[in-house]
C-alpha cells in the first residue's frame, strides 16, 4: 500500500486550468482517469487526510504510485479526452457500464447496392441505419415480416443473393411477394434504394404519409372495380397498422427523445434507457455498474451519456435527453451533445405531464433491473469465491488465485500447431487479454515441447515489461530470460521481448473481446483522440493489453509431462512465485509439479468446476484458431503468390473480372483497368497466373460430363465458401 504523500506533486506544479488527470499504479498501469475544471483544486482533494476520504477513493489513492495530467483549453475538450482515455485504458477505479445483455438492432445496410434488412448486434458500422435496440430478436423479425408486404426489401445474405443471381431464380420470398427480387433484375438498383429509404422512413416514425397513400390507392382501385388489388392494399394497410400497434404512442407531437433513469445503492447502480422516436418507444436497453469510486447521480448520468453517445453522431443523438439528475456542471455536457448531433440538444429533468410519467416508468424498470442483478450476483459471487478458495486450499497456495492463465496446444496430425492462452480474473473470463501463439521453434507434433516454448515466450515478455518499467533493480533480466540466442530446446529463441502489439501471425497475437481471427489487434489511439493526446503519449504503456501482469496460477491442459514442462520453463526464467498445475482430461485429475500422485478434487467441487471451465475455454480458443489457420491455408489461391498484392486489390480484381479464370485470360492492358493496378503489377499478376496450374475441371459423377463452370473466388477473402480440391475430411484426423 503506497503512501499518497510519496508521489504528491507540489501545488505550484499543478496548473489552475481545465484538464484530465491519470493515476497509475506501481506497474505503470492506469487505474483512474478524471477531469477537472481546475486541476489544482481537484487533485488537492485526493491528497488530504486519508480518514476524510471516501473508502473507495482511499483505496484508489493508496493503490496509485503516481499521478499525471494533461491541460486542455475547454471543459468540453476535457470531457472528450476523459472519454477517450477511459475507453483506451479501461481503468479499474472508473465507473464502467456493462450491458446486461447484447441487444439486437433492426439494421438496413444502405451502403450496399441493394440494401438489406437484417438483425444485427455488436458495434455499429458505417453506412448502416439502425433502429432499436429491441428486447428480443423475434420482435424484430415479426415487425419485418409485416412490413415486407408493403416494402419488399431484400433480406437474404450475400451468398443466397449471388446464388439466385447465378441461377436466375429468386428465393421463396420473391415468389410470394415479400421481396422485390433485385437478384434477378425485377427491380433496378435505384428503385430498390428508394424502397429501402421508404422502409427506413416508416421505421423512423413517419408513418402517416404511407398510410394515406395506400388508402388513396385502395379507394381508386375500388372505384375502378379492381377489387383484388383493393383487397391486397387493404391487407397492406392492416399490416402497417399492426406493426405500429407494437409501439404505442407515449409522447405527443411525434417527440424524439431518450429517457435515462438510474437506480443505485451504496455498491452498484443500474441504468435504463428508453429510446422514443416519433412519440413511440422504439427501443430499450440497460446497464449495470459497480460504484468503484465516490460518485453522485449526476456523475452516473454523465458517464451514461458518454457511453451512450460517445460513438454516435447526427440523428442518432436525439433532440431531447431526459435525465433524473443533471451533471455538474451541465453546460460542457450539453455542448458536447450538441456537437455530436450537429444541432441543439436539450438536456433536462422532466417536471410534469407525459414525460414525467414515462420517466417514472423507466425508473421502475431501472429499480427492477438492479434488484434482479443483485439477486443473480449474490449467488454468483459466493460461488466464485468458494471456487477460488477451494483451489487455493487444494494446491496449498498462500492466497486465492485472483488471476488464472490457462494454456492449451492444438494441431491436426502435427500440422498447423498453435497454442492458446486464456485469462480468468476473479473467476470470470477476461477476453481482452486472451492470446494466441503459433509454434515456430520446431516442426511436428510434440505437446510437451510446445508447452515449454509457449510458457517461455509468454513470461519472457513479462520479464521484459518489468525491465522496461524499471522494476528490476539491476536493470537486467533474470537468468535465461534474454531476448536472443537459443532456447533450451535447441530452437532459436523467438525474441518476444521486442514484439509489438500488432505482431504478425508468426508470433503472438493480441485478441479482442469479439475474438476476431482476421488479424491482430492494433493497440492504437481511439478515433478522434489525436488532436488531444500528445505524440509522446501515443506509445504509452498504460494500456492493459500486454503481457505485463503475472498470474497467481498457471493451468495447463494436460498431465504430468505438460506440467513439468511449464514448471521447467518458469524455473529457467528465474520465476518462482507463480504456481503451476495441470488438468488431465480423462479422470479430471489435478497434477502439480514434483508430485507422483495427482490431487483429486471432489466431483461436486466448485473449484474443480472452475478449473474445468478454464481448461475447456482454452481448448475451445486453441482449436478455433487452429481451424482458422487450416482454412486459410486451404483457401489459398494463385493471387496469394503475387508479391505486393494485398487483400483490397485482390478483391478489386475478382470483382472486376468475376473469376480467376477470366482474370487469367485477360491481357495486361485489361488488368491495368482495375483501380490501383499499374503496369508493373499487372505484368507480375499475368506472370504469376500463367505459371500457376489451373484447377482440374469438375466432373458430374452421374453422367461423366465435364462441367465447364466458372472458377470460384480463390483470393481467400471472399464471403462465400469456395469449393477446393484436397480439403481433408474433418473425420480423417483428430484435432487436439
Amino acid at each position: 500500500m503506497a503512501d499518497p504523500s510519496s508521489y504528491r506533486p507540489r501545488p505550484g506544479d499543478i496548473p489552475d486550468s481545465p484538464g484530465v488527470y491519470r493515476f497509475r499504479d506501481e506497474h505503470r498501469r492506469v487505474i483512474y482517469v478524471g477531469k477537472a475544471k481546475s486541476l489544482r483544486q481537484r487533485l488537492a482533494n485526493y491528497f488530504q487526510d486519508l480518514a476524510n476520504l471516501h473508502p473507495r477513493t482511499r483505496t484508489m489513492v493508496t493503490t496509485a504510485a503516481s499521478v499525471e495530467w494533461t491541460v486542455v483549453s475547454t471543459e468540453v475538450e476535457a470531457l472528450q479526452l476523459e472519454y477517450s482515455w477511459i475507453k483506451e485504458y479501461d481503468p479499474r477505479f472508473n465507473v464502467k457500464y456493462r450491458d446486461d445483455k447484447s441487444y439486437p438492432y433492426l439494421a438496413v445496410t444502405m451502403s450496399e447496392q441493394f440494401p438489406r434488412v437484417q438483425v444485427m448486434r455488436g458495434h455499429k458500422k458505417k453506412g448502416v441505419r439502425y433502429f432499436g435496440p429491441y428486447a428480443h430478436a423475434w420482435a424484430i423479425r415479426d415487425t419485418v415480416d409485416l412490413l415486407l408486404r408493403v416494402f419488399p426489401v431484400r433480406t437474404c445474405s450475400a451468398g443466397v443473393f449471388k446464388n439466385a443471381a447465378r441461377t436466375g431464380r429468386p428465393c421463396l420470398l420473391g415468389y410470394i411477394g415479400k421481396c422485390s427480387a433485385p437478384c434477378v433484375g425485377r427491380i433496378t438498383p435505384e428503385d430498390h434504394q428508394e424502397l429501402a429509404e421508404e422502409f427506413c422512413d416508416f421505421m423512423a416514425g413517419r408513418t402517416g404519409t404511407y398510410l394515406r397513400r395506400l388508402e388513396k390507392q385502395m379507394m381508386e382501385a375500388a372505384e375502378e372495380m379492381e377489387y383484388e388489388r383493393a383487397a391486397r392494399l387493404r391487407d397492406d394497410i392492416e399490416a402497417l397498422k399492426k406493426a405500429m400497434e407494437k409501439n404505442a404512442v407515449v409522447l405527443a407531437d411525434a417527440t424524439d427523445a431518450d429517457l435515462i433513469a438510474v437506480a443505485e445503492d451504496e455498491l452498484e447502480a443500474a441504468v435504463q434507457i428508453f429510446h422514443v422516436r416519433g412519440g413511440r418507444v422504439r427501443g430499450q436497453r440497460g446497464w449495470v455498474t459497480d460504484k468503484v469510486e465516490e460518485v453522485t447521480t449526476g456523475a452516473l448520468v454523465e458517464h451514461a451519456l458518454q457511453q451512450l453517445y460517445g460513438e454516435e453522431s447526427g440523428d442518432a443523438v436525439p433532440k431531447e435527453v431526459l435525465v433524473p439528475a443533471l451533471p455538474e456542471p451541465v453546460e460542457p455536457v450539453q455542448e458536447w451533445l450538441t456537437g455530436r448531433r450537429g444541432s441543439n440538444v436539450s438536456l433536462r429533468i422532466p417536471q410534469r405531464g407525459d414525460k414525467k410519467a414515462l420517466m417514472e416508468t423507466v425508473q421502475r424498470n431501472a429499480q427492477q433491473a438492479l434488484a434482479l442483478h443483485k439477486t443473480k450476483r449474490a449467488s454468483d459471487l459466493t460461488t466464485r469465491s468458494r471456487a477460488l478458495e477451494e483451489i487455493a486450499e487444494a494446491l496449498d497456495l498462500d492466497s486465492a488465485p485472483l488471476r488464472i492463465e490457462c494454456y492449451d496446444i492444438s494441431h491436426l496430425q502435427g500440422e498447423d500447431v498453435v497454442a492458446s492462452m486464456v485469462v480468468f480474473e476473479d473467476g470470470l473470463q477476461r477476453k481482452s487479454e486472451y492470446r494466441r501463439f503459433q509454434i515456430k521453434g520446431f516442426a511436428g507434433q510434440d505437446d510437451v515441447r510446445s508447452m515449454h516454448e509457449v510458457i517461455t515466450r509468454r513470461f519472457k515478455r513479462y520479464l521484459a515489461e518489468k525491465e522496461r518499467t524499471g522494476e528490476w533493480a539491476d536493470g537486467s533480466l533474470a537468468e535465461g530470460s534474454g531476448t536472443g540466442g537459443s532456447g533450451t530446446d535447441g530452437s532459436p529463441a523467438d525474441g518476444d521481448g521486442a514484439l509489438t502489439g500488432t505482431e504478425a501471425l508468426t508470433g503472438t497475437e493480441a485478441v479482442s473481446g469479439t475474438e476476431a481471427v482476421s488479424g491482430t489487434e492494433a493497440l492504437t489511439d481511439p478515433p478522434g483522440s489525436d488532436s488531444l493526446v500528445p505524440d509522446s503519449l501515443k506509445d504509452d504503456d498504460g494500456r492493459p493489453k500486454k503481457f505485463a501482469y503475472p498470474p497467481q496460477l498457471v493451468v495447463v491442459d494436460g498431465g504430468q509431462p505438460q506440467v513439468a514442462a511449464a514448471r521447467r520453463a518458469l524455473d529457467e526464467l528465474g520465476i518462482d512465485d507463480i504456481a503451476v498445475c495441470g488438468l488431465a482430461k480423462r479422470l479430471e485429475e489435478v497434477w502439480v509439479p514434483g508430485e507422483d500422485d495427482p490431487v483429486v478434487l471432489p466431483r461436486t467441487s466448485e473449484g474443480l468446476y472452475l478449473l474445468q471451465r478454464v481448461r475447456d475455454e482454452a481448448h475451445r480458443f486453441a482449436i478455433t484458431y487452429q481451424r482458422t489457420k487450416r482454412t486459410k491455408r486451404f483457401r489459398a489461391g494463385p493471387l496469394d503468390d503475387v508479391p505486393g498484392l494485398g487483400e483490397t486489390r485482390k478483391q478489386a480484381l475478382i470483382k472486376h473480372f468475376g473469376s480467376v479464370k477470366k482474370l487469367r485470360s485477360a491481357t495486361i492492358e485489361q488488368i491495368q483497368e482495375v483501380p490501383g493496378i499499374g503496369r508493373k503489377t499487372a505484368e507480375t499478376i499475368a506472370v504469376a497466373l500463367a505459371q500457376a496450374a489451373p484447377a482440374a475441371p469438375a466432373v458430374n459423377t452421374a453422367t461423366g460430363e465435364i462441367i465447364e463452370d466458372e472458377e470460384p473466388d480463390t483470393t481467400g477473402g471472399s464471403s462465400g465458401e469456395p469449393v477446393t480440391a484436397g480439403v481433408p475430411d474433418e473425420r480423417r484426423g483428430q484435432e487436439t
